[in-house]
């Protein structure tokens, strides 16, 4: 291969190398890239893109489409060469930009480690948490609607959500100073019919460093999904760790319908992992919810039954092959793993009993 013609090749391979390598060193690029480089990265982008109205990252990836199925049209016009040259020239590119803006925060250190959790737990300490979010989630759902019988509908449009939510974040950071927000980057997705096909309740941009929201999500729900990407904001890459910090911004608000959401997204989570390894237990713990809160569980499987299909398997399929490339071996698998990180915080923290003392 001539170096002059194939440097885009030869170029992501020696970024493999160099990631490789500093992938040995967490603790290097918690200090120097995710707690310093990253953060003026950031701004500068939120700063910039913030206030514009719309997504750009939507209005990023629409084009890139198009370039792609303009490429497309080309491509019985270039040689196998010349496609060759150039995607390798396109991929050396991206996944500069990508790692340089966003990618190098999979390499950095674990909340585990920084906040010194164990996220290990027995059945029975998961039996334990399940009941006491369950009856944390009933404590909210009833201080909503003052009836076990109804579901929550949020009366809150969008916009309003954002502003709630960054409330929340900063909320957060007077208990935690290092989750630190900043300015406010919050968009409705240009693109939320198609993320719902996809099985997407949101995405972060790494490019523009926007958090999107599919706009179409039973309204209980969006307290959760806005939390889940501001945290990808942050700096945190991990897909549970986000579920984590998006679970504390939603719990520590003042405001009841984001305790609602992040609790019952998390009572989900718990629930699920007992229909697996506990089916009797869960069907225990699941007959005992308020029939308020098992209708809105219902709404959100109703939504997303309505758009699955081989699209909605394809994308999750190659997001999970995604994460377990970008060092989160779970793939998928992973936005469960909060649960863990929860336990392992209300063992030191008390969270519930603590929050409940203050109301009072």
């Amino acid at each position: 291969m001539n170096l002059r013609t194939y440097w885009g090749w030869y170029a992501v391979l020696v970024q493999l190398l160099l990631l490789a390598f500093l992938g040995q060193f967490p603790e290097v690029i918690e200090c120097y890239y995710s707690q310093g480089i990253y953060r003026y990265i950031d701004a500068f982008w939120r700063f910039c893109l913030g206030r514009i109205p719309f997504s750009v990252g939507d209005v990023f990836y629409l084009l890139l489409i198009l370039k792609i199925a303009w490429s497309l049209c080309r491509w019985k016009k270039t040689t196998l060469s010349q496609k060759w040259i150039s995607l390798g020239q396109w991929s050396a590119v991206v996944f500069m930009i990508f790692q340089l803006s966003w990618g190098l925060n999979y390499h950095r250190q674990k909340l585990t480690d920084t906040w010194n959790l164990n996220p290990q737990y027995t059945l029975e300490e998961l039996v334990t948490f399940t009941r006491q979010l369950r009856d944390e989630t009933h404590r909210i759902h009833l201080q909503i609607t003052q009836d076990p019988q109804k579901s929550v509908r949020v009366p809150y449009r969008l916009d309003s959500l954002f502003l709630l939510a960054h409330e929340g974040y900063q909320t957060l950071q007077q208990r935690h100073p290092d989750i630190n927000y900043g300015q406010r980057s919050v968009k409705k997705s240009l693109l939320s019919t198609p993320l719902s096909y996809m099985g997407f309740s949101g995405y972060f941009n790494p490019f523009t460093h926007e958090a999107q929201v599919n706009a179409l999500l039973p309204s209980y729900t969006l307290g959760n999904v806005i939390c889940h990407e501001m945290a990808h904001q942050t700096g945190i890459a991990s897909e549970s760790e986000c579920n984590f910090i998006g679970f504390l911004a939603g719990y520590y608000h003042t405001n009841p319908y984001f305790r609602y959401s992040v609790c019952t997204a998390a009572l989900r989570y718990c629930l699920g992992t007992l229909q697996v390894t506990q089916p009797k237990r869960f069907k225990t713990l699941y007959d005992s919810l308020h029939e308020g809160v098992k209708a809105n569980f219902r709404e959100s499987k109703q939504f997303w039954e309505n758009y699955d299909t081989p699209i909605h398997k394809g994308f999750h399929g190659f997001y999970d092959h995604f994460l377990k490339v970008n060092q989160q071996s779970d793939g998928m698998a992973g936005y469960s793993k909060h649960v863990g990180l929860l336990m392992g915080y209300t063992r030191e923290h008390f969270i519930f009993e603590k929050l409940q003392k203050n109301e009072k």
